[in-house]
């Protein structure tokens, strides 16, 4: 069912602790129980798990429970012991766990969608179920009735879900790439506004509500950070994954992400520097440089005689250049571009050693991440997907002993 993986080496990196197996097919969710040697997984092959770990060092699932259609997303409430269940077919279950976590009971099914549940929240303080879908919709229920309070469509899938439980601000992104921000009402809700920065859909949302900031992760393998509680707009880049981000976790205490892709890839990103934005892509007839004609500027290439020149942009200053003055490649993390990116000939003149000192660290989970959920107090992370296999890391490693400790360095 689960191995133990007996050996932890002192390095800095995360050690896999146990490998649990047994899924007939992808695992979609997994959850680590605050202050329990336990998982609860939910998956494709229409069961849901609740794994408890025996003195042998093994996980064994101590409650199996199939459901009528495949598991698509999940979230626990551990206070009320309260598990939601989101499917393929839209529907929402409700279960409530024993305290011994041998036991489970069925509540309700809530119609929340017509198509896939993607995310979903439970919010105790309101006693709504809020979530979202592939019937490009978030949907907020009552859990006391059953009843629905409100919906509101998008243009296109709704994939991840984000709630702020003191001003009920949720935060949705979908499949263009957009971000949309609304506050819900017991019967209605309002557009606040919309985020717009990623090329492909959003894929993952984090929100902190301490510092106010929102991290996207997206299939152009990109996170951007929301500063929402500045009120500027300003956001910042992070690229250094090769595959779609797929789950983000930020790190208050000590003012670190973490973000999973679906190659495997494990990024921890030190977001206590002082990290500068990255520029807007200026527009231009001719290379800002040169200033020979970029290939649709046909009254300058008639005019000089020259064949047009494709446009490209420097990553650093933003500036609309051809191949000739930008040939040079170059790492600058304090921007955020963590591998080499192109840069014009002056900027990459004017970066130093020093600049391109990486601020993030990277690692291999070795197998296909779709979902990835931390234990923050005790510095754990549970990864799953694809393969079917989930895995239980120690990241203290990585992201220092002061999560378990409470103890924060500023």
């Amino acid at each position: 069912m689960a191995a133990e993986i007996h050996s932890r080496p002192q390095s800095s990196r995360p050690v896999l602790l146990s490998k649990i197996e047994g899924h007939q097919d992808a695992v979609t969710a997994a959850l680590l129980i605050p202050k329990e040697d336990g998982v609860i997984t939910a998956s494709e092959d229409r069961t849901l798990r609740v794994w408890l770990k025996r003195d042998s060092g093994q996980y064994w699932p101590s409650i199996y429970h199939t459901t009528a259609s495949p598991c698509s997303t999940m979230a626990y409430h551990h206070d009320s012991r309260r598990i939601f269940v989101g499917q393929d077919n839209g529907a929402v279950m409700e279960f409530h766990v024993s305290e011994d976590f041998n036991k489970m009971n069925f509540i309700k099914t809530y119609p929340a969608h017509q198509n896939r549940v993607s995310a979903i929240v439970f919010s105790v303080a309101t006693e709504w179920v809020i979530s979202t879908g592939h019937d490009k919709c978030v949907s907020w229920m009552c859990t006391r009735s059953g009843s629905m309070l409100g919906r509101h469509f998008f243009s296109s899938w709704a994939s991840c879900l984000q709630y702020d439980f003191d001003t009920q601000y949720a935060f949705v992104g979908d499949y263009s790439g957009q971000i949309t921000l609304l506050k819900l009402e017991q019967n209605t809700c309002t557009v606040i506004t919309t985020l717009k920065g990623h090329e492909g859909g959003v894929a993952c949302l984090w929100w902190d509500p301490i510092q106010r900031l929102l991290f996207s992760g997206a299939s152009d393998n990109s996170i951007i950070m929301w500063d929402i509680g500045g009120r500027k707009g300003r956001t910042l880049l992070l690229q250094g994954h090769h595959d779609r981000v797929q789950a983000l976790c930020y790190l208050q205490l000590t003012r670190q992400l973490v973000s999973c892709s679906s190659d495997g890839g494990i990024a921890v990103w030190n977001m206590d520097v002082s990290r500068e934005e990255a520029p807007q892509w200026l527009e231009s007839d001719s290379c800002q440089k040169c200033e020979q004609p970029f290939f649709w500027n046909i009254k300058q290439m008639w005019d000089t005689k020259t064949l047009g020149l494709r446009q490209h942009h420097c990553r650093k200053c933003g500036q609309a250049v051809c191949g000739k003055c930008s040939s040079k490649r170059s790492s600058y993390p304090v921007m955020g571009f963590e591998f080499q990116v192109r840069v014009c000939d002056s900027c990459y003149d004017s970066i130093k050693d020093e600049d391109r000192t990486s601020l993030a660290t990277f690692h291999e989970g070795k197998h296909n991440i779709s979902h990835m959920s931390m234990d923050i107090a005790r510095g754990l992370m549970v990864t799953c997907g694809t393969d079917r296999v989930v895995k239980i890391w120690d990241m203290t490693p990585v992201v220092g002993c002061s999560l378990a400790t409470g103890f924060s360095p500023h």
